[in-house]
């Protein structure tokens, strides 16, 4: 039962990732996607070490910047050039390469088996996102297109390295960490290329906590702490839930239509989530 709230956590984790386009459009002032970054990861990462009161050794210091420059800094600078440079549906279906990235660098080093049935399964998710986002007359920019590659592999590069650069601590201090460390490295390029940041209003701060509370202490333990308990290409399949959530979020929220290419792009991703899971599952119990 333990393990199955855990598995629920790791896959609220994306679908709260889903609200995030909404927020920033809806509540943050426009022209500062770094310093969303900055206020979302570091806030969050002290307000979670003042909980755990504990502070990492030196020797793991250089191990955390690597980790937060990953998991944040790098991902999400890289995450907000291709937002800028590509059309969303296809931003989004480059980062749901990430699944895939996952499966190779878990081979590579964690040693994890290869199946071809968690390909199979990364793969449909792959095209149901596709199908939900992507419109025919979309434009390609070839930098938002390495921008965009690049966040998925940051992203996959961290989530494997959690794993296998697991301290002796709990889940919710080694986000903590993370958090604090990502932070911090975004922090001078935040302030060097996004100049004049504004006086927040109410409604900027209540996008802010909104991010930083459930969208970054909250969701990121309880991916970490997923990545911990059944590794990172087993939780990496749940991430096709980040773009359907934005989805159905979109048609709830902003009127949004949704067409019958949607609705079975949706039907896909489901299935490829639940494959992803049930892949797992056997291989674990065998």
């Amino acid at each position: 039962m333990r393990e199955a709230w855990t598995l629920a956590g790791a896959a609220l984790a994306p679908a709260i990732w889903g609200s995030t386009y909404l927020v920033t459009t809806e509540l943050l002032p426009p022209g500062f996607p770094l310093m969303a970054g900055v206020l979302r990861a570091l806030p969050a990462g002290l307000l979670l070490l003042l909980c755990v009161r504990r502070l990492p050794p030196w020797s793991w210091v250089g191990r955390l910047l690597l980790l937060g420059g990953l998991n944040f800094a790098i991902f999400w600078a890289l995450l907000f050039v291709a937002a800028y440079r590509l059309p969303g549906g296809i931003a989004a279906t480059l980062g749901a390469t990430q699944p895939l990235m996952v499966l190779v660098l878990s081979q590579w080093l964690l040693g994890a088996p290869w199946r071809g049935a968690s390909v199979i399964a990364a793969l449909a998710g792959l095209f149901g996102v596709a199908l939900l986002l992507i419109e025919p007359d979309m434009q390609l920019d070839s930098t938002g297109v390495v921008a965009a590659l690049g966040a998925a592999g940051s992203m996959a590069l961290g989530s494997v390295l959690t794993k296998r650069w697991r301290p002796p601590v709990s889940a919710l201090t080694f986000t903590a960490w993370q958090l604090v460390a990502g932070g911090l490295l975004l922090l001078p390029v935040a302030l060097l290329l996004e100049p004049g940041f504004p006086m927040p209003s109410w409604r900027n701060v209540a996008g802010y906590l909104w991010l930083g509370g459930a969208g970054a202490a909250l969701t990121y333990w309880l991916w970490f702490r997923g990545i911990e308990t059944f590794g990172p290409a087993r939780v990496s399949a749940l991430g096709f839930l980040s773009p359907l959530s934005a989805v159905l979020l979109g048609w709830l929220w902003l009127d949004q239509s949704l067409s019958a290419l949607q609705l079975f792009g949706t039907g896909v991703v489901l299935l490829s989530v639940w494959g992803s899971q049930r892949v797992a599952r056997s291989a674990r119990a065998s």
